[in-house]
């Protein structure tokens, strides 16, 4: 296996990958809603991906040729990203236009990923194809132009270490103006000591539903197990949101071992999966579950270790990795096999000075004790990545104390300093931006050498808070998003996690965002909250009860509530909610 201590045997990963090892062992297993498995061998998938190679090469696709697959999450597209490495062009994987996503967003933002980023070629579904070829300035390839006439196999492109393997996308208003160039090298850096951070084993079984244009589905949910030789079990991301469920009868059926799951799946589990599907489905082969992408919220874990606990859930299979596109994906990880820590912090200290002061454990426990019962199981679940960018919440026993949940050490590779504004590292439990430098760091941005990532010592400012406690790392919020209302401190997600959880709002379907008030000479709160309620009186009463609960739980007064109706508020290409994007779109309906 690739480990840092193998990781110089492998130049690239086409060196690295395993397929040709072990032709019969399963490479992927699809899995599907009331339909059979189809289990792809290592063997198929290499031909399946050498066949779309030569394709790609007969269209005229080429060493460096950037290949967009924005393509609904199969087989198929699986084994363009794949072929697109063999003929030695850059794939990027892309969200293809759901209802989910603005049309108008979405076009627009693909024409500027093509403008600024010299694409040349888009593949995608039959049915997608002629809307992309009206809007976008490049070639664009169907599901049918790779199925055509067969042509003789040609030798694979070698790339060299530093050549740009891939991109992917960063989190921003449409999430395409930053592509994040990833080398081989780093790519295979980031693997190794990821796998090593996680105890990867021959004998693991990765089960996944999560997209593959989003580097925790691409990185942990794809080119690991390929690249490791570890099975994969794979199914839709829109499948498992309907059928929940699909996810505990998949490692149930092929003993999966390690899942990758955002927060809010959590909540929809626990939520949305009938008592009558899970009985006798068994966790008991899961060595970790583990929490990235979103916030990491200690009430979601307790939720989902309550309502999965007669199906072997234990909290010591629940893991925390804090990750971005930036550094191939982890930066930190919590350690295999143990509970994960939990900090109590006492929140008027940290929004008045940035001081993250322990809570005596006493009451750490106080505070937790029954959070999970209290949360209404009845409320539906979340259908949608929300935006929040940390890790901390009000807790019901103590409005101003925060519960934060570790994100674990730095994995092998990786440094991780807090900066405070001077640019200086700060000593533990002092909040400042967080910065990281590695072997796993992007190159750059690709095509935007007006973007400078690094500072003169090679070190990438994230634009995250957070603070160090005995080498663990704690995510406290987004710079760019810190609200400061009257001199104090006010982290939107803080606001959101009450707002999403106050009836007649869709739950993470919030945004919280700072207004510039000149009168008062600070920003005011102002929140825009998803409801299904169109009767005036309901909607007056979820309207105080935003302001009622915002001010009772985190002791801040909400100047601002915009209620509005299902779909209204706008996604980045990763399923964040995109709040400067929501925050225009506010300004421009409020006047």
């Amino acid at each position: 296996m690739l480990t840092t201590a193998t990781r110089d045997r492998f130049a690239t990963l086409l060196d690295a990958v395993t397929l040709t090892a072990a032709g019969d062992r399963p490479a992927i297993i699809y899995v599907a809603t009331e339909r059979e498995p189809v289990i792809i061998s290592r063997l198929a998938f290499s031909e399946a991906s050498r066949a779309v190679a030569d394709r790609l090469r007969a269209l005229g696709i080429g060493p460096g040729d950037l290949l967009v697959i924005a393509h609904t999450q199969n087989l198929e597209s699986i084994y363009a990203f794949w072929g697109a490495l063999l003929c030695g062009a850059v794939p990027s994987m892309f969200p293809t236009l759901t209802e989910k996503l603005d049309p108008t967003v979405y076009m627009n933002g693909m024409a500027e990923l093509v403008r600024l980023s010299g694409v040349a070629a888009v593949l995608t579904t039959d049915e997608f194809a002629p809307a992309l070829r009206e809007a976008l300035g490049c070639q664009v390839y169907a599901s049918a132009d790779l199925t055509a006439e067969k042509r003789p196999p040609t030798a694979d492109r070698r790339p060299s270490p530093a050549d740009v393997a891939f991109l992917q996308h960063s989190s921003g208003t449409t999430g395409l103006q930053k592509g994040v160039a990833l080398s081989h090298a780093a790519v295979l850096n980031q693997l190794a000591a990821y796998g090593d951070a996680i105890g990867l084993a021959e004998d693991d079984v990765i089960v996944s539903w999560l997209p593959l244009y989003h580097d925790m589905g691409l990185i942990a949910g794809f080119l690991l197990p390929l690249i490791q030789g570890v099975p994969l079990v794979l199914m839709s991301p829109f499948d498992w949101v309907a059928h929940p469920a699909l996810l505990l009868r998949a490692i149930h059926d092929h003993g999966g071992t390690l899942c990758w799951l955002p927060n809010f799946a959590y909540n929809h589990c626990a939520r949305a999966i009938r008592r009558r599907d899970s009985e006798g489905l068994s966790l008991a082969t899961m060595r970790q579950f583990i929490n990235c992408s979103e916030p990491v919220r200690h009430d979601s874990h307790q939720l989902f270790l309550e309502r999965f606990a007669a199906n072997g859930a234990r909290p010591e299979m629940l893991g925390v990795s804090y990750a971005m596109a930036e550094n191939t994906f982890a930066v930190t990880q919590t350690m295999p096999g143990q509970a994960v820590r939990l900090d109590a912090i006492e929140g008027r200290l940290l929004d008045a000075n940035g001081y993250a002061n322990s809570i005596p454990a006493t009451t750490v426990d106080d505070a937790t004790s029954g959070a999970a019962r209290d949360l209404e199981l009845s409320r539906g679940s979340r259908d949608s990545v929300t935006s929040v960018d940390y890790a901390t919440s009000p807790t019901p026993a103590q409005p101003t104390s925060r519960i934060l949940v570790s994100c674990g050490p730095p994995i092998p590779g990786t440094e991780v300093r807090v900066l405070g504004d001077d640019g200086r590292p700060l000593p533990d439990r002092r909040v400042g931006e967080i910065a990281i430098r590695s072997n796993c760091l992007l190159t750059g941005y690709y095509r935007r050498p007006d973007l400078q990532p690094f500072d003169a010592e090679g070190w990438y400012l994230t634009g995250d808070m957070g603070y160090l406690a005995e080498g663990e790392l704690f995510v406290v919020g987004r710079r760019k998003d810190l609200i400061i209302n009257a001199g104090k401190n006010i982290y939107p997600a803080d606001i959101e996690a009450v707002v999403n959880e106050v009836p007649g709002v869709k739950a993470g379907r919030a945004v919280v965002f700072g207004v510039a008030d000149a009168a008062e000479g600070t920003e005011l709160v102002a929140v825009v909250a998803e409801t299904a309620a169109t009767d005036a009186g309901e909607r007056r009463a979820i309207d105080r009860a935003i302001r009622r609960e915002v001010a009772r739980r985190a002791m801040v007064t909400v100047s601002y509530v915009h209620l509005v109706g299902p779909m209204w508020l706008l996604k980045t290409s990763s399923g964040k909610i995109a709040r400067a994007a929501n925050r225009e779109k506010w300004r421009q309906e409020v006047g």
